[in-house]
């Protein structure tokens, strides 16, 4: 015959199994928690404000290689502004120069002009022809947007026919953010 267990033996046991159910429905909430919370942040990250990371050079000294940057889906581009688009399965970063019906001229020596007017280019360390095999004056057609990198001796963009103007469609949106490193967090 089994001994029947006394009263705080019950007790203590009915006790681990409550403290049990309570570690695991606090648990499963916290998970829960965790998991909408995670969910909320990649759809904030994908949908609204993406984050990318700079690779290569061709916009310095703007952006700098392995910077972090934060992207605005919901900002109208302008001349000036550094957009982020897709092109070949890649994300770019560049430099919008000129948007729709905007003729543009690129010298020799690398000044740019926009609709006869000289564009200052306080951004731009170095002017350059850089690598530029379509024939100006260019004209940008519709809903097109003619961007080039701040390096422009090693920048691919634009003025290549491989790359051409950037299909409104294609941008992901206006950098305007820094994130890392943490010496030049801030608006860019």
């Amino acid at each position: 015959m089994k001994d029947i267990p006394s009263t705080q033996q019950f007790e203590k046991e009915l006790k681990r199994l409550r403290y049990r159910q309570g570690f695991i429905r606090t648990m499963m909430s916290t998970v829960g928690s965790l998991t909408v919370v995670a969910a909320i942040a990649i759809i904030i990250s994908n949908m609204l404000l993406p984050v990318l990371r700079v690779t290569g050079t061709s916009m310095t000294p703007t952006l700098q290689n392995d910077e972090v940057l934060l992207c605005s889906k919901f900002s109208e581009t302008d001349r000036g502004d550094i957009i982020a688009f897709y092109y070949n399965n890649k994300v770019l970063l560049k430099r919008v120069i000129a948007l729709s019906g905007d003729v543009i001229n690129i010298s020799d020596d690398g000044t740019v002009y926009i609709n006869d007017e000289q564009l200052d280019e306080p951004y731009v360390s170095e002017l350059a022809l850089g690598e530029c095999d379509i024939e100006m004056p260019y004209k940008v057609p519709d809903n097109r947007i003619f961007v080039m990198g701040d390096h422009r001796a090693v920048s691919i963009d634009s003025r290549s026919a491989t790359v051409g103007c950037i299909a409104e469609e294609n941008v992901i949106g206006k950098v305007f953010f820094r994130i890392m490193p943490f010496k030049a967090f801030g608006i860019i």
